[in-house]
């Protein structure tokens, strides 16, 4: 009898129905609410029970996250409507106003632009409660602006291929006619003509083209997800833990900066550059770079270059700025190193790793120092090696915990200069600054520089051996891999260290070098091995990265990159004008490579 009166007061029977039901909904409750925006639905709660509901939600993608109150609806009949989000799966729950008893619960992932209603009403069964679902407004499908531009690009890509390939078939059919009529004689003429355009056997290029073709890449998806990324969660940070699209591009780049850093640095030694004038170029580099970082960063229309008002000391030039500054002095003091002539050594597969054992060394005592900092490290009133988001995350338990030991250095050491608007605070519903950009992810910044450093070292070593190149590349991005899968336990919040791109965690790291590897071997083999793509339009931006990130993040605001749209409650303009001003750039990078204009500090 127990068992049958728990089940009474809990259960629920939920029907979830597709269509208008226009019996039971007149006029659409929704209909005096302002038009629903980009990921947004309605949803209209008609209580019949003489006694008044409290509704509770939280996000499913919130880990362990308190439940908040939604809307309260009086004693029936009255009906209440209330706009909720459409970009994670939702846990809702209603309660008796006034009572900790649960009548109903369920999770669903609402569809953006529905209008939806959930009906409340008393039974004669045994469930006494009686909760169901309508559809009133069918959603719209928000991913088909996304698929029509996807299939465009792909058009546009087909075409970009097709056409030079027919262009030089024409050429090739044009020659052979010649051959045929004016014989060996006008064959050699036509030979000197179009012979640049025949002869597939040209040497390789000296710069390699995959890496200024992934560099290009990373920036062109860094402008349009900072420019919205259409309004789709995909594009925009993860909330704690977890990756998205825009989670991949700053570690890509920082994995760029230590493959260059090998290649640019080895041929300057070859040309017979002193430690001295490199120290001299590569401080000089740092200081620029932390200087437009921290300038534009701290920009606005009112206060000038330095916004006193909002000013903010960490950021990402800043970060990739101090990256590039330790691994080039790095690659100053222990990298120079000749390749052995000898091949009798036990050590020899693996060489290009034994000979640098003084990078290792350092890299793994500041790895070591990550790991004791963070799990560590007495932070007040939050447990050791807190990992959260805090807020009302973790049962609510230590809302000011915010990053744990990574938030507590920094306010320690910058004090309120640091970044008031982390991706968790809408969601966990924190109060306490978090800075992405922080002081104790540099460290995984630089470890993560270090393993572009460990490519560029393959690149030099086996230079002239693609299979060894691609092979280690390949070995690399399978125990990066495997030791994030350990860590995050391939999950996203479960695990010894989550994937968590705000703290750049141990495990963030090795699984965007593993992608790092995997991606850049894919494009070596393409370009560098097989010349099948010339890395066109990537190359562009990857030849001009400053130019193009400080001016879209200047100019991102002005026309033609933006506009005041008029359609806001749809993906269509939104995503429109987010690939227009990423296109914009990548063809104003063109142009500068047509004038051989290339901004370089």
């Amino acid at each position: 009898m127990e068992r049958r009166k728990v089940l009474t007061q809990i259960l629920c029977v939920f029907f979830l129905t597709t269509g208008r039901n226009e019996g039971k909904l007149d006029a659409k409750s929704c209909s005096g609410w302002p038009a629903l925006k980009l990921d947004q639905a309605c949803l209209t709660f008609h209580n019949q029970l003489p006694t008044g509901v409290d509704v509770l939600y939280t996000s499913d993608y919130c880990y362990k996250c308190l439940y908040q109150p939604l809307v309260s609806v009086l004693n029936g009949p009255q009906n209440a409507s209330v706009v909720v989000s459409t970009v994670f799966t939702l846990t809702l729950q209603l309660q008796p106003m006034g009572r900790n008893t649960t009548l109903c619960s369920w999770n669903q992932l609402y569809e953006e632009a529905g209008h939806y209603s959930v009906w409340i009403q008393e039974s004669e069964s045994p469930i006494n409660v009686i909760c169901y679902q309508t559809v009133d407004v069918s959603p719209r499908n928000i991913y088909f602006p996304l698929l029509v531009a996807a299939l465009l690009l792909a058009l546009i890509a087909l075409l970009s291929v097709v056409a030079p390939y027919l262009y030089r078939r024409r050429c090739t059919t044009k020659l052979i006619k010649t051959i045929c009529r004016e014989g060996q004689h006008a064959m050699d003429d036509e030979t000197q003509g179009c012979g640049d355009e025949v002869n597939t056997a040209q040497p390789k290029p000296t710069r390699l083209r995959s890496l200024d073709t992934f560099r290009g890449l990373s920036l062109t998806i860094m402008v349009f997800v900072n420019y919205g990324g259409g309004g789709y969660w995909i594009f925009e940070h993860a909330p704690w833990n977890g990756l998205t699209v825009a989670d991949l591009v700053m570690p890509w780049f920082v994995f760029i900066i230590g493959t260059s850093v090998v290649l640019a640095f080895t041929s300057m030694q070859k040309k017979g550059v002193s430690r001295r004038q490199l120290i001299r170029k590569l401080t000089w580099r740092t200081v620029v770079l932390i200087l437009i970082g921290f300038c534009f960063m701290n920009y606005s229309p009112k206060d000038g270059l330095l916004s006193w008002s909002w000013l903010r000391i960490p950021g990402v030039l800043q970060r990739l700025g101090f990256t590039y500054f330790i691994l080039s002095l790095m690659q100053t003091f222990c990298g120079m190193r000749e390749i052995p002539l000898s091949r009798d050594r036990w050590w020899e597969p693996v060489q290009d790793v034994v000979l640098y054992w003084p990078e290792w060394i350092f890299i793994i005592l500041l790895e070591t120092l990550w790991l004791c900092l963070t799990f560590l490290l007495p932070v007040p009133n939050c447990p050791t090696g807190y990992l959260g988001a805090g807020g009302i995350g973790d049962n609510g338990l230590y809302p000011n915990c915010t990053g744990g030991a990574a938030g507590y250095i920094d306010k320690w050491l910058l004090g309120d200069n640091i970044y008031h608007w982390p991706t968790c605070k809408a969601m966990y519903r924190t109060t306490q600054p978090f800075d992405p950009e922080g002081v104790l992810g540099t460290i995984n910044s630089i470890v993560m520089g270090f393993m572009g450093m460990q490519a560029g070292k393959i690149l030099i070593f086996y230079r002239k051996k693609d299979v060894c190149v691609l092979s280690r590349f390949l070995v690399w991005a399978i125990l990066l891999g495997i030791s994030a899968a350990i860590l995050s336990k391939c999950t996203r919040d479960e695990g010894f260290i989550p994937v968590n791109k705000n703290l750049w965690s141990l495990s963030y790291i090795t699984c965007m070098g593993c992608f790092s590897f995997l991606l850049l071997g894919v494009m070596y083999f393409i370009m560098d091995i097989k010349g099948w793509w010339g890395g066109q339009p990537f190359i562009y931006p990857g030849m001009n990265s400053i130019f193009v990130y400080v001016g879209h993040s200047l100019l991102g605001s002005y026309f033609p990159f933006s506009w005041e749209m008029r359609f806001v409650d749809s993906h269509w303009e939104k995503l429109f004008q987010n690939l227009w001003a990423t296109s914009l750039w990548v063809l104003i990078a063109y142009l500068l490579y047509r004038k051989k204009f290339f901004l370089k500090i």
